[in-house]
C-alpha cells in the first residue's frame, strides 16, 4: 500500500506500509526532535542488524487462541498503517506476527498474557502483535517487557462490537535496554478500551499508544505511569483520532523524575474531525520533578474541527514537590524522607490503583518503592 495523508489535520499527516515514504529522522522534525537518535542503535535508519535475541511468548486461559502466523495473513496490519520510519521498518522486518483472538461473547476470568524477554543488546529484533477482541467479548491483556533488547514492534487491538479490552503494558527493561514501539486500538460500536501503560525501565523507551474509530459509542481511558531515574530517556507519545460521532477519550499519565540527564517526554495529541460530532475528551499529563538536573517534556495538542463537542480539554505541569503537603506531614511527626515517599506514592498511586490485577498492581507498587529508596 501507498502513502496515505489525511489533510484534514496538521497532527499525524502520514501513514505508509511502504519504509521508503519515510525519510530518515535527523532530529529536526517534530516527531523527533525529543528523541536523542544517537541511542537508537540504529532503529531509525536501517543500520541496526537483524540478529537479536528477543523471546516473544503467550500463555492463554481456555478458548483463547494464540497463533504464529506470517506477513499475508490478513489480520496484519488492518488496524494500524505505521506512522514514522522506525514503525514501518518494524512492519517490514517482523518473520513471524502473534494473532491473539478472544472468540465472540467470551467473558475471561484469567488474563491473557505475552511476555517479551531480550537476550542482550548485540543485534536488533523487530516484532508484530495483533489481538482480537470479538463482539461483546470482555478480556484482560497483559504485555511484559524484561531483559536487555534492542527491540521496535508494533501491537495492534481490534475491539469488536460491543466488547471489552483491558491491557497493561508493563516496560521493565535492564538498564541498557532500547524499545521503541507502537500500540493502537482500533474500536468499533459501543467497543471498551482501557489501557495502563508502566514504564520503569530501559536506556531508551519510546511508546506510542493511538486509538481510532470506527462506530459510535466507543469509549477510549488511557492510563499511564513512569519513573525517569538518572541518564534514562522514556518518551510517551498518545494519539486519539475521533473521526466517528458520540464517541468518549480520557488520557491520564503522570511521571516522577530524579538524577541528572533524566529526561521525561510525553506528547498528547487528540484530533477531533468535522464528522466527529458528539466526542468527549480529555488529556492529563502532571510530572514530579524531584532533583535537580531532571528535565520533563509536555506537549498536549487539541485540534477541534467541529463546533459540535460534548467536552474536550487538556492540562500538563511539571513541577517539584509541594512544600505545603511535606510540611503537613512533617507537622505530625512524620520525618521528611518518609513524608516525601508518601506524597510521591500518593501521586502515583492514584493511577496505579486502576490496574485491575492484583499481582501486577502490587508488583508496580512495589518498584515505585524500589525507585524512591535508591
Amino acid at each position: 500500500m501507498g502513502l496515505n495523508e489525511k489533510p484534514l489535520s496538521t497532527l499525524h499527516e502520514k501513514a505508509s506500509y511502504d519504509l521508503d515514504d519515510f525519510e530518515v529522522p535527523v532530529g529536526r522534525e517534530e516527531a523527533w526532535r525529543f528523541t536523542p537518535l544517537s541511542r537508537l542503535r540504529g532503529l531509525h535508519d536501517g543500520k541496526a542488524e537483524v540478529t537479536g535475541q528477543v523471546l516473544t511468548q503467550a500463555y492463554t486461559p481456555a478458548g483463547v487462541s494464540a497463533e504464529w502466523v506470517g506477513r499475508e495473513d490478513s489480520r496484519i496490519g488492518r488496524a494500524y498503517v505505521p506512522a514514522d520510519r522506525v514503525s514501518a521498518q518494524a512492519y517490514n522486518a517482523f518473520e513471524k506476527a502473534l494473532v491473539v483472538t478472544v472468540p465472540k461473547e467470551a467473558v475471561l476470568t484469567e488474563p491473557v498474557r505475552v511476555e517479551v524477554r531480550g537476550g542482550g543488546i548485540d543485534g536488533a529484533s523487530y516484532g508484530h502483535i495483533v489481538v482480537v477482541v470479538e463482539p461483546l467479548a470482555e478480556a484482560i491483556v497483559v504485555l511484559e517487557h524484561q531483559g536487555s533488547a534492542v527491540y521496535a514492534s508494533n501491537v495492534e487491538f481490534l475491539v469488536g462490537d460491543g466488547a471489552t479490552l483491558r491491557v497493561v503494558s508493563l516496560q521493565d527493561w535492564q538498564d541498557d535496554a532500547v524499545h521503541v514501539s507502537h500500540h493502537h486500538a482500533q474500536l468499533a460500536k459501543d467497543a471498551t478500551f482501557r489501557s495502563f501503560v508502566v514504564t520503569l525501565g530501559g536506556d531508551l523507551v519510546r511508546l506510542s499508544p493511538s486509538v481510532s474509530y470506527t462506530g459510535p459509542g466507543g469509549d477510549a481511558d488511557l492510563a499511564g505511569v513512569y519513573f525517569v531515574d538518572a541518564g534514562q530517556h522514556l518518551e510517551h507519545r498518545l494519539l486519539v483520532d475521533h473521526s466517528t460521532p458520540n464517541c468518549k477519550s480520557n488520557v491520564d499519565y503522570r511521571g516522577a523524575l530524579q538524577g541528572e540527564g533524566a529526561h521525561a517526554v510525553w506528547i498528547g495529541d487528540v484530533i477531533i474531525r468535522v464528522e466527529a460530532e458528539g466526542t468527549d475528551t480529555y488529556e492529563l499529563n502532571r510530572n514530579l520533578i524531584l532533583t535537580d538536573g531532571a528535565r520533563a517534556d509536555s506537549v498536549p495538542n487539541l485540534e477541534i474541527l467541529t463546533g459540535e463537542v460534548a467536552g474536550a480539554g487538556h492540562a500538563s505541569t511539571s513541577g517539584r514537590l509541594d512544600d505545603e503537603h511535606i510540611f503537613y506531614l512533617q507537622a505530625r511527626g512524620i520525618p521528611f524522607d518518609e513524608a516525601r515517599r508518601l506524597v510521591i506514592r500518593g501521586f502515583l498511586g492514584q493511577l496505579i490503583e486502576k490496574i485491575q490485577i492484583e499481582e501486577i498492581r502490587d508488583r508496580v507498587m512495589s518498584a515505585v518503592e524500589a525507585e524512591l529508596a535508591r
